[in-house]
């Protein structure tokens, strides 16, 4: 598996990341930095022909976690610029919310701004032709070997984290989640898919959250103070998912304490977001869809629509303005406008990206340059309230823990809070954990699954043994046969590529008996007529040269050198007579072997080698074994001395 993040490595913002799997590429997200105003904006799509090199050279899907343009801004420009033209992938939230997020971006760059090299409505338009949609749950196949499956992610309308399988390959991708419900979304989850990769986003990573209650109290009481006062509150947000949130807040405590200070939502998006949530209701959570039927809680009563010619009126006010990082657009008029004045207060409820006015604010920069040509003087009160969507540290750790990955990888967060998060991953979960920065290339073993044939004759056996158990358990109230148990040895040939599952009972029974190959170098499983015990004879290959340097040895041919297979022997020896205890003290039997109880271990001489070690300069370590524990014991220790 190869991993390749084009933007949010080590970084938060253009979230893009390439991931290949059973020579399969997908490119999860295609955003835009919000921190620069050039090329650096978008992923750097120049990469992807290097990260194809041993591949295939096409992208075989894009898929879009949600709406946010740090996840989708530079989709118009990778499709209708770079000439991708293969399918794309989101959610129906996604698809019916992008269009205008994108439009809407547009016109403020090219229209106020007056840039060039940026996409236009009509490369938009063509984009999101090519736009395939998935529902939550539903297994979608770009092709007879791809497979997307699509896991609810919270965070915002339509949010969801991609589950893409190939082959024996398969990886998690997050996109932006929240792991906390709020008052409008449910929590994030996935089934234990255990893939092979989980690729997480990581923001709020060595954060642990407080109480959503105070935090909530804590937010009311600074509007309330601040208008008390006479002041403006101005609270930039995006145009769908905080600003619902704080909306709701907001219109269910001026209700409650009677306030008739007014109430701004700029853009006219709250008609829009309306629109959205009537359509999309199904993605909300429990309490909003029951409520739903008598009333829309999004049919605000205190909150009105904002018009540029309130900004100079007298008395407070409170203002929801998009964008949310103060980087363009009428939160950042605002901002200019009310900065200035004491009175006044700034509530950043979510997080800024580094380069935005708002990550300037934040940091307690009293004097900002919006551009190269104005100045503001911040006297205005700035407060940071977290009511971000993101998981924190423990949503984070508890995604983990659901998904069960092999590994992890960490994307779309800082380095330094990714550092705390990498130690934690590998510490709690015992499992690699990677954070590959932008244009690093990350090569991920994978183990692979091999696909086993099962006889008829074997499954009518199993599933007359599961009748007769319902059948002694119930008597005649028989249930539904959903889980089969299948007793059998997986009988693999040479390459492990090919499997087949053969029946149990010969080996119980005390008759014949069967052998297995493995892809690490053999494995057999034997018993002899009359016997009830099944004794397992497994063999690993290793390079004697390597073994040989790591011993401090001079002769590195592991068949011809006494001497090392001597030191070989003495360390594993010493080994476990250090780590497994006063009833499992090992042996030697002879000059090649170590006994330990029910395991032997034996270092094959050059006439026993036979056609597994055709090379000079391979060394073949064998051991048999009845119990498994033990066995499992001793195999870490030999991998620890040769491996």
């Amino acid at each position: 598996m190869r991993i390749v993040p084009l933007g949010a490595g080590q970084d938060v913002g253009r979230s893009c990341v390439l991931v290949t799997i059973n020579n399969r590429t997908i490119m999860f997200d295609c955003g835009m930095h919000m921190g620069y105003n050039d090329e650096r904006r978008f992923p750097d799509f120049t990469q992807i022909s290097k990260a194809n090199a041993d591949h295939t050279a096409r992208i075989d899907a894009v898929v879009i976690t949600h709406f946010h343009l740090d996840h989708c801004g530079a989709l118009p420009h990778f499709t209708e610029i770079h000439g991708y033209d293969g399918p794309i992938y989101m959610t129906p939230p996604t698809k019916a919310i992008c269009p205008i997020l994108l439009e809407d971006y547009r016109k403020i760059t090219v229209e106020r701004k007056g840039e060039t090299n940026f996409f236009t409505s009509q490369n938009i338009k063509d984009c999101l032709k090519k736009v395939v949609t998935m529902h939550l749950h539903e297994s979608v196949w770009v092709d007879d070997d791809l497979e997307l499956r699509a896991y609810y992610a919270g965070h915002v309308l339509g949010a969801a984290m991609v589950y893409a399988r190939s082959g024996s390959e398969s990886v998690v991708y997050t996109g932006d989640y929240n792991m906390t419900p709020d008052r409008h979304l449910g929590a994030a989850w996935i089934d234990r898919v255990r893939p092979d990769a989980l690729i997480t986003e990581t923001t709020y990573g060595t954060t642990i959250r407080d109480s959503k209650r105070a935090r909530e109290r804590d937010f009311l009481e600074k509007v309330h103070h601040c208008v008390d006062q006479g002041g403006k509150v101005l609270i930039p947000c995006f145009a769908l998912g905080r600003a619902q949130e704080l909306c709701i807040l907001i219109e269910t405590y001026w209700e409650r304490m009677g306030l008739n200070v007014p109430v701004y939502f700029s853009a006219g998006l709250t008609e829009k977001a309306n629109r959205y949530y009537k359509l999309f209701i199904n993605w909300t959570n429990q309490k909003v869809k029951e409520s739903f039927v008598n009333r829309n809680p999004f049919d605000f009563k205190y909150i009105k629509p904002w018009s540029r010619d309130y900004m100079d009126n007298s008395g407070p006010m409170v203002v929801f303005a998009t964008p949310g990082m103060l980087h363009i657009g009428t939160s950042l008029e605002i901002f200019k406008k009310w900065a200035p004045s004491h009175k006044n207060m700034l509530i950043m409820p979510g997080y800024c990206v580094a380069g935005t006015v708002g990550a300037k604010v934040l940091a307690g920069d009293k004097t900002v340059y919006t551009d190269q040509f104005t100045k503001v003087d911040v006297n205005m009160s700035v407060q940071n309230l977290s009511f971000s969507a993101h998981a924190d540290a423990k949503g984070i750790m508890e995604l983990i823990r659901q998904a069960e990955p092999r590994n992890v990888v960490l994307v779309h967060g800082e380095k330094s809070r990714m550092s705390y998060l990498k130690s934690k991953v590998m510490s709690e979960f015992c499992a690699p954990c990677f954070d590959p920065a932008n244009g690093e290339i990350l090569e991920i073993e994978t183990s692979g699954h091999i696909p086993a044939l099962l006889s008829d004759a074997l499954y009518q056996k199993a599933w007359e043994r599961k009748q007769k158990q319902q059948q002694e358990e119930k008597g005649e109230n028989l249930h539904s046969i959903s889980e089969l148990p299948i007793e059998g040895f997986l009988v693999t040939d040479g390459d492990g590529k090919t499997a087949r599952l053969v029946d149990a009972a010969p080996f119980k029974d005390g008759v014949g008996s069967s052998r297995a190959v493995g892809p690490d170098g053999g494995a057999t499983s034997s018993a002899t007529q009359g016997s009830k015990r099944v004794v397992f004879n497994t063999i690993r290959v290793y390079d004697a040269q390597k073994v040989a340097t790591k011993l401090s040895a001079k002769n590195g041919n592991g068949g011809d050198d006494n001497g090392l297979v001597s030191l070989i022997l003495q360390t594993i020896h010493k080994i476990l007579s250090l780590t497994l205890g006063y009833n499992n003290v090992p042996s030697f039997e002879n000059n090649n072997a170590i006994k330990i109880r029910s395991v032997t271990i034996k270092i094959p001489s050059n006439d026993e080698k036979g056609e597994m070690l055709s090379d000079a300069d391979s060394l073949m370590v064998s051991w048999e074994f009845d119990d498994e524990d033990l066995a499992t014991s001793v195999l870490s220790v030999v991998n620890r001395v040769v491996g």
